[in-house]
């Protein structure tokens, strides 16, 4: 849905059955020490209500700026990590990412009546049969910026409280106006670290909503965001349709914000509750047979290469990772968006020009190197494989570890929801 919360918004995609959450939803929610601007709600909260700027609360921010401290028994934003989560040319700049253009007979040629057989619409029906709200969790935590926030300020708050976006609430309207998310990190990186004219330190004093004027210059879109009572199906094309990774659960009537609804989370809904329901045939074919997948133009970055490069591609290329590979052209690692917010954790964004190699290295949490997979594999296996591990994708190599591929959650929920249904909002 597009449009103001409480409107009655369009574009949602094809209807589907749709069910009523309960009318209201009520969520404790407290300040975060140092940062009266944001707003985080507890984990252990059974149901979300997003609690409206008034002027108790700007009484408490003016008391925080003014070194007052918060009050005796007011709550204080717990810390603990969530489960999910959850783009100039340069002399110095290493060269162009590497890319490989495969051939058919690597490609598979992905046949289209896999996917329009009778028991291919399963998992299209079972999505369209439940609501965004039954994918809700009981325990959640959901982070709100007001766009009076200095951007320092909310990318700590990102990574103090273990979130990758937050939603974006304008006092002067009244109304949630867009997402933080790594991606803007990213931009403003891309755009001021080598800028002769604004030095990195500067921006880093500029408020959310100076940045969205600069950034946006007057182009702002609307926020794309769904009700609760929306199915499921329709969740996974607005995702998919606008190319985001984060669509905001909106109440229609209160406006208040329920939860951040992801690839991720809808997946990991399907793989659980969808194991009662029979499973299409097409799952026993390999992803080579199946086409799904990114095969063409793989974008990587070298290993030696600064992670500035690895940050021009992200931006040039609108990818949400890089496979990094060695001299010899093998993967050995995957560097993504969201190990750049680490940088601001570290602060150590003022040096743009550590290897790719170093970062991976210094970044804080540990991987069991890249999670791969091989053409020869069942698309179940590789959905088993996503579910488990809690990525977002797979790498696709040769016996030789040599890059063929990308598989990602929106490959996946393409081919198992939208496909069926004769919708292609993958490349639409």
């Amino acid at each position: 849905m597009v449009g103001s919360p409480g409107g009655t918004g369009g574009d949602v995609g094809p209807a589907g059955p749709s069910c009523s959450p309960p009318s209201r939803l009520e969520l404790p929610l407290c300040y975060c020490r140092g940062c009266p601007f944001v707003i985080v709600g507890s984990p252990g909260a059974e149901t979300l209500r997003y609690l409206q700027p008034h002027r108790g609360h700007r009484d408490l921010a003016a008391g925080l700026r003014a070194g007052a401290g918060l009050p005796a028994g007011f709550p204080e934003a717990p810390r603990e990590e969530e489960e999910e989560e959850e783009e100039e040319e340069d002399r110095r700049r290493s060269p162009r990412p590497v890319t490989f253009t495969l051939g058919p007979e690597v490609l598979g040629l992905g046949p289209e009546g896999d996917f329009q057989t009778p028991d291919a619409e399963v998992y299209m029906h079972f999505l369209r049969s439940h609501c965004c709200y039954d994918a809700v969790p009981t325990s959640c935590k959901l982070v709100v910026f007001d766009t009076s926030l200095e951007i320092k300020k909310a990318f700590v708050a990102l990574v103090a409280n273990g979130v990758r976006a937050a939603p974006l609430w304008d006092s002067k309207t009244q109304s949630f106006v867009g997402m933080l998310t790594i991606t803007d990190f990213i931009n403003i990186l891309h755009r001021y670290y080598r800028s002769p004219l604004v030095q990195i330190y500067e921006v880093e004093e500029h408020k959310i909503e100076t940045w969205r004027e600069v950034y946006l210059q007057g182009s702002f879109k609307p926020l794309v965001y769904i009700s609760p009572s929306n199915s499921l199906f329709d969740a996974v094309y607005s995702l998919i349709k606008h190319k985001i990774h984060r669509l905001p659960v909106i109440e229609p009537t209160s406006g208040n914000v329920l939860h951040i609804l992801t690839h991720k989370r809808i997946l990991k809904f399907l793989h659980i509750f969808g194991s009662t329901i029979p499973k299409p045939r097409f799952l026993k074919k390999t992803v080579q047979e199946l086409c799904v997948g990114t095969f063409r133009d793989v974008a990587v970055v070298p290993e030696t290469a600064p992670i500035y490069t690895a940050l021009e591609i992200f931006v040039d290329r609108r990818v949400s990772a890089l496979p990094v590979i060695n001299a010899a052209g093998q993967v050995v690692g995957l560097y993504s968006r969201f190990d750049v917010i680490h940088l601001a954790a570290q602060k150590t964004y003022n040096n743009l020009d550590i290897s790719v190699r170093e970062a991976l290295r210094q970044r804080t949490v540990c991987l069991e190197g890249v999670l791969t997979c091989y053409p020869h594999e069942t698309m179940e296996d590789i959905i088993d494989r996503i579910a488990k591990e809690q990525v977002h994708r797979l790498v696709l190599v040769d016996e030789n570890q040599y890059p063929r591929g990308i598989v990602s959650l929106s490959d996946i929920l393409q081919a198992l929801v939208l496909t069926p249904a004769g919708i292609d909002a993958l490349n639409s």
